[in-house]
């Protein structure tokens, strides 16, 4: 029921460019040019100014924006209701998740997922826990997964599963296992942190306040942005620690690459959680998701209302 063209427009209007639209789409730049004229030429108006390599919306792309995202959304909520007429799992789900959980946590299950319900197509959206929720609120996921402290009241947050931060630095060869160190000297290294806005850092911010220390009088080597960037530079960095996930340095510890440094006085509990719009009930094929996971963990399972 869908026409192909305006999923193109659209690809096109996020994007702002041509070449990034072709690769979402998995179709060539010459295709996508060729789709957005045949719109250009229907309509009797240009949808986007092509400066140099600069692209935006006309007035007239503007307005096709917001009438293309409204028949998708009405398209997709129609194939929800006549499959729940049938009593089936099937339709889109949109999922979103911040960085440690995408990496880590969610990809290992979706394979069995999708073999039960082959019929639910999946998309999986990849930001830091301020941007799920904002990704939520925007409705532009069914639902979310996400770390941290800090809770919008606009949003239903469940308990998935635990998980705890551990402080991590560059291997030293052939030298014995790693004696505790003291939080004050923990601090006196360079720290490897994560961005603003991510659950990681919110956590170890949360725990060197209860010690009466603000993150800001901390020596940071650098912000970055996913797990991985982390873990490579401290393995660069020998005189660096940092703080991950311990789900995220299993392969690296058992290499030899990275050691865990236990740090007394600092204990990084926190929850990965599911997260939806708050009194908004989960389609059924997020309800599914969400069941399936909780069994996959081994957690219990409440009501998605």
């Amino acid at each position: 029921m869908s026409d192909f063209r305006l999923q193109v427009f659209q690809a096109v209007a996020r994007h702002l460019s041509f070449t990034k639209a072709a690769q979402e789409l998995f179709i060539t730049q010459p295709a996508v040019t060729k789709h957005i004229r045949e719109l250009e030429r229907s309509y009797d108006q240009r949808l986007f100014e092509r400066r140099g390599n600069r692209v935006s919306l006309t007035e007239a792309g503007q307005l096709l924006l917001r009438y293309a995202n409204h028949i998708s959304e009405l398209h997709h909520q129609l194939a929800e209701q006549l499959h729940t007429l049938h009593d089936t799992t099937a339709g889109r789900l949109r999922l979103g998740a911040s960085s440690t959980l995408a990496q880590y946590v969610i990809p290992p299950i979706l394979p069995g997922f999708q073999a039960r319900y082959p019929r639910v197509e999946l998309t999986m959206h990849i930001g830091n826990s301020e941007q799920i929720a904002d990704a939520l609120l925007r409705g532009q996921i069914d639902l979310g997964f996400v770390e941290g402290q800090v809770k919008n009241r606009d949003l239903h947050y469940e308990l998935l599963l635990h998980d705890e931060l551990v402080a991590v630095r560059c291997a030293s060869a052939g030298k014995a296992p790693v004696a505790p160190l003291s939080l004050e000297a923990v601090l006196q290294h360079p720290l490897v942190l994560r961005e603003r806005g991510s659950g990681t850092l919110e956590v170890l911010e949360f725990a060197l306040r209860a010690q009466g220390i603000r993150l800001a009088q901390c020596r940071a080597a650098i912000y970055l942005d996913n797990t991985e960037a982390i873990k490579s530079y401290l393995g660069a960095a020998p005189e660096c620690i940092g703080f991950v996930s311990v789900r995220a340095i299993s392969k690296e510890v058992a290499a030899g690459q990275l050691e865990v440094v236990p740090v007394q006085e600092l204990h990084l509990a926190r929850h990965f959680e599911a997260v939806w719009v708050q009194g908004q009930p989960l389609i059924k094929a997020a309800q599914r998701f969400l069941s399936y996971a909780h069994l996959e963990f081994g957690t219990p399972v409440n009501n998605f209302k």
